[in-house]
């Protein structure tokens, strides 16, 4: 039986082999660890992130991680549309698209971006 770890990696590496990032398209990666959300937008020709956000930055500590994570995807919209950047791919980095990855998808799209 493989573990979660094996299982994510197998995951990811299938997506990345099809999402690749430009700069005219970044890649919108995400991380999920236990408490908080990660987000970040990578030109991977230039092998550059042009920027990042994560839910630790936020105001809104007291909200549930669902909340938080819908916020920090508001937020990366909001920091990419003033970088003039409005549309991205989305790279869920293995996870699956259920729960907090949902949410900072939605959150995202709220902000403005189109993926």
């Amino acid at each position: 039986m493989k573990t979660k770890q094996a299982r994510r990696n197998k995951i990811k590496y299938r997506i990345r082999k099809k999402v690749r990032g430009t700069s005219e398209l970044p890649r919108l990666s995400i991380y999920r660890s236990n408490t908080d959300m990660y987000a970040q937008l990578i030109n991977d020709d230039a092998a550059h992130t042009i920027l990042a956000m994560n839910s630790r930055k936020l105001t809104i500590a007291n909200g549930s991680k669902s909340e938080r994570a819908k916020e920090t995807g508001r937020k990366i919209a909001e920091a990419a549309i003033a970088a003039g950047i409005k549309q991205v791919v989305f790279d869920r980095n293995g996870f699956l698209y259920h729960g907090r990855v949902k949410a900072l998808a939605e959150g995202a799209r709220e902000g403005g971006l189109q993926f």
